[in-house]
C-alpha cells in the first residue's frame, strides 16, 4: 500500500522545487487557463466586494478573472517566481484591472495577517509542495472564520488518451517520476480531501472536472507544448539530472507528442480533483 505523500516527515522532505519551471512551453498553458475551464467550482461561492488570495498564481490569468468578476473585491495573487509575478502584474495592468496585486511570497509562510482573507485559491499548486499539509495549514491561518478554500488539483495517475502510444505511456511514467524525485505528488487529486481534512478545515465538499483535447487545434497546441517541455522546459534537465531519462529518449518522447497531434483521432483527457471547505 502508497502512503499518503503527505505523511512523509518534514525533516526528511526534499526541498521544493517545481517541476515544470517556466519554460515559455510552460507559461504558454497556463496562461490559458481561466475561471471557466480551471475554477468553475469556485463561481458559486465568489460574491462582490470579497478579498482573495491566489496561491501560485503564475502568469495571473485566472487572478485577474477573478478581479474582473469582483469589481469591488480585492485579488492578492503570489508566486514564489518574481519573473511571473511580473508578468501577471502586466497582464492586470494592460488589462485594466485595479482591484488586483502581485507579490512574491511564500505559501508555507504567507505575508498576511491572521484572518484576512475571505477566500483562499490554488490551482494546481499542492501537487508540487512536498508538505501540502503544512500549507494548508497557513492557508487557514489568514483565511476569516467560514471563509472558503478552493483547490483544484490535476491526478496524473487517471490521465487517458488515444490512440495508443508507447511514447506517452513512457512519457507518464517518467513524469511520474521526476515530479516525486522533485518532492510533489503528480497524483495529487486523488489525496485532496483527505489532505484539507487533515489540516483542520471543515464542510469539506468533493467534486471533479475534466480537461480534454481532441480537436485539431487543441491537439496542435497541448502536443507541441509538451514536445517542447519534453526537450527544452526544466522537466528535461531534471529527467536527465536524476538519471531517469537521457536526451535520445526525450526526444523520442517529444515525437510521440507530435505523432498524435498530427492523428485526427487524438484525443486526451487529465481528470482533476476540487475541493471547496470552510477555515
Amino acid at each position: 500500500m502508497t502512503a499518503d505523500p503527505a505523511d512523509r516527515p518534514v525533516e526528511s522532505a526534499p526541498r521544493d522545487t517545481y517541476t515544470h519551471g517556466h519554460h515559455e512551453s510552460v507559461l504558454r498553458s497556463h496562461t490559458w487557463r481561466t475561471v471557466d475551464n480551471s475554477a468553475a467550482y469556485l463561481v458559486p461561492h465568489l460574491f462582490d466586494g470579497a478579498s482573495v488570495l491566489d496561491v501560485g498564481c503564475g502568469p495571473g490569468t485566472i487572478t485577474v478573472d477573478l478581479a474582473r468578476r469582483l469589481p469591488a473585491g480585492r485579488v492578492l495573487g503570489i508566486d514564489a517566481s518574481a519573473e511571473v509575478v511580473a508578468q501577471a502584474s502586466g497582464l492586470a495592468q494592460s488589462s485594466g484591472i485595479v482591484n488586483a496585486e502581485f507579490r512574491t511570497g511564500d505559501a508555507y509562510a504567507l505575508d498576511l495577517p491572521d484572518d484576512s482573507v475571505d477566500i483562499v485559491h490554488a490551482h494546481q499548486v499542492l501537487q508540487h509542495l512536498s508538505r501540502p499539509v503544512d500549507a494548508l495549514r497557513e492557508w487557514r491561518r489568514v483565511l476569516r472564520p467560514g471563509g472558503v478554500l478552493a483547490v483544484r488539483d490535476v491526478d496524473y495517475g487517471g490521465v487517458i488518451w488515444s490512440p495508443a502510444s508507447a511514447g506517452l505511456t513512457r512519457w507518464l511514467e517518467l513524469y511520474r517520476d521526476v515530479h516525486r524525485w522533485n518532492g510533489g505528488e503528480p497524483d495529487a487529486g486523488r489525496h485532496l480531501t483527505s489532505w484539507v481534512r487533515t489540516a483542520g478545515y471543515d464542510e469539506i465538499a468533493a467534486t471533479g472536472s475534466v480537461w480534454v483535447f481532441a480537436t485539431a487545434l487543441e491537439r496542435e497546441w497541448w502536443g507541441e507544448s509538451w514536445a517542447l517541455r519534453a526537450t527544452e522546459s526544466q522537466f528535461a534537465a531534471h529527467a536527465v539530472e536524476a538519471g531517469h531519462s537521457h536526451p535520445d529518449e526525450l526526444e523520442r518522447i517529444a515525437q510521440a507528442w507530435r505523432e498524435w497531434a498530427a492523428d485526427g483521432d487524438g484525443w486526451l483527457l487529465m481528470p482533476h480533483a476540487e475541493v471547496i471547505a470552510r477555515g
